[in-house]
């Protein structure tokens, strides 16, 4: 099976912005660049699964537009982490002392102060690639944070304690990186 990981296009925010679970707009002709490009090498039938944020939500559309034969659910579990108070604020203007409270306690956290941890993040992905269809192909439209956690999950790994245990190397703004799972079946 064929996990598709989808990051949303580039978002009209300045760069350097926290936007985790902030619903903001993605750049619309980037969205429909993307959704094209993945239109054309999507397998027939796959099944979309989109963060409900409206930068992956109008992909998912944009994509459905363009290939009817697609199907389409929302699934809350691919949001992106919440930064809580750091939320819309510039990264540089996150004093050192926040952002050292985070790496001391990488997984446990609670970001931004009233935010999610990295262990909750973990969590809610893993029941969700712990929940993904046998077919031949599933597309996860989400976030750069999900994405990093999904590729955690396929090298079973269900958590990290420190931050260099998070992957390093992302998905651009618009772009896709490919899985190949194998899916065994649940315990009888």
């Amino acid at each position: 099976m064929t996990l598709w990981l989808v990051r949303h296009a580039q978002v009209l925010l300045a760069s350097g912005t926290c936007y985790g679970a902030l619903d903001v707009a993605a750049d619309l002709e980037a969205t429909q660049q993307s959704a094209a490009s993945l239109a054309a090498v999507l397998p027939a039938g796959a099944q979309i699964s989109t963060s409900p944020l409206q930068r992956c939500e109008h992909l998912a559309q944009a994509l459905i537009g363009l290939r009817p034969d697609l199907t389409l659910q929302t699934d809350v579990r691919l949001q992106e982490m919440n930064f809580g108070a750091w939320e819309g604020r510039r990264w540089s203007d996150i004093t050192r002392s926040d952002f050292d409270a985070w790496m001391a306690d990488f997984a446990g956290h609670a970001v931004g102060g009233h935010g999610e941890s990295v262990r909750a993040v973990m969590a809610r992905v893993a029941q969700a690639f712990d929940e993904l269809p046998a077919g031949p192909a599933t597309v996860w439209i989400t976030h750069a944070g999900i994405i990093r956690a999904a590729q955690l999950l396929a090298g079973g790994i269900r958590e990290v304690t420190r931050a260099d245990q998070w992957p390093p190397d992302g998905v651009a703004c618009g772009q896709w990186r490919t899985l190949e799972l194998s899916l065994n079946p649940p315990p009888q």
